[in-house]
């Protein structure tokens, strides 16, 4: 597992970028990029299985007498 991204880290990463954070910035961008990295984690746990991918599904192929 990884360690949380710091203000300071993340104030680091976005002047590699070119891309300088304002002080008053780094804590909310840290804090978001923590929030994404756990999302991804959570997606990469789950077992698609035999799930098509989506290049496999034709839209308006339902079934037309669904109740909406």
């Amino acid at each position: 597992m990884t360690s949380e991204l710091t203000p300071q880290e993340a104030a680091r990463g976005a002047l590699r970028a070119g891309l300088p954070l304002e002080s008053g910035r780094t804590e909310a961008v840290a804090m978001t990029a923590n929030h994404i990295h756990s999302v991804i984690s959570t997606l990469r746990e789950l077992d698609l299985g035999e799930t098509p991918p989506a290049f496999a599904f034709r839209a308006g192929e339902g079934n037309a007498d669904a109740a909406l």
